[in-house]
């Protein structure tokens, strides 16, 4: 078998396995209340489709602008856009997973999000070199936050995200794991605080930025569906 043939996969229907794994990370995610609710999570998706994901072969990006905003390099994101759902079965398998009622309702049930009417977006991440971003809120259009860590490199173990608290100095809470398959989630708010203080990126740090919406999201072609 080729490296290539791992992604793309003859069938795809394993959208239930995704789900089920997810609920039960979240079932035994490690809480945290202060300085705003969050989960920080193990073990998200089932391993097969966590290194399925890590082995896409989106190239990283280069000649990027660290400025500490990613909208900074808005040309060059990667999201799960229906094309590349059609490219790499893993994708839809995700998206499928993500985008059903009753992991909406399970994802609402467990943080409070609402995401009734919310549209799906997928980022892909590989950041890179002096990578960093300033301590920030999402805009209010994002109802539902979510990372998971797709890099398994011991030499990336400090590059998990920064949790900041709401003073003007927006001090350093702590720093979520950066582990394989981990990662965080949070309800957006005027609290959320996070972002990525300048560090030495050893390698590439891949991510999955998981958001819901609102149904006004401008920027159409980010989106899953």
């Amino acid at each position: 078998m080729t490296m290539l043939a791992h992604y793309f996969r003859p069938t795809s229907h394993q959208a239930e396995p995704i789900e089920s794994c997810f609920r039960k990370a979240l079932l035994e995610a490690d809480a945290q209340t202060y300085p705003y609710r969050h989960w920080l999570l193990r073990d998200a998706l089932p391993a097969e489709h966590a290194h399925s994901l890590s082995a896409l072969p989106f190239p990283a990006p280069n000649q990027m602008d660290h400025d500490g905003r990613r909208e900074t390099n808005n040309a060059k994101r990667v999201y799960f856009t229906p094309d590349h759902q059609r490219e790499f079965p893993v994708c839809a398998d995700f998206v499928e997973a993500f985008n059903g009622a009753s992991m909406r309702g399970f994802l609402h049930q467990m943080t409070g999000a609402d995401l009734d009417g919310a549209l799906l977006r997928v980022e892909y991440c590989q950041d890179t070199g002096s990578f960093w971003l300033e301590p920030h809120t999402d805009i209010s259009v994002k109802k539902f936050t979510m990372l998971i860590y797709l890099s398994d490199d011991p030499a990336l173990s400090n590059c998990g995200t920064d949790v900041y608290d709401a003073t003007s100095e927006h001090q350093l809470v702590h720093t979520a794991p950066y582990a394989f398959n981990g990662g965080l989630i949070f309800v957006p708010g005027t609290d959320t605080w996070h972002g990525f203080h300048r560090r030495d990126i050893n390698g590439i740090r891949k991510s999955l930025i998981v958001n819901y919406v609102s149904p006004d999201w401008r920027d159409r072609w980010e989106l899953a569906v």
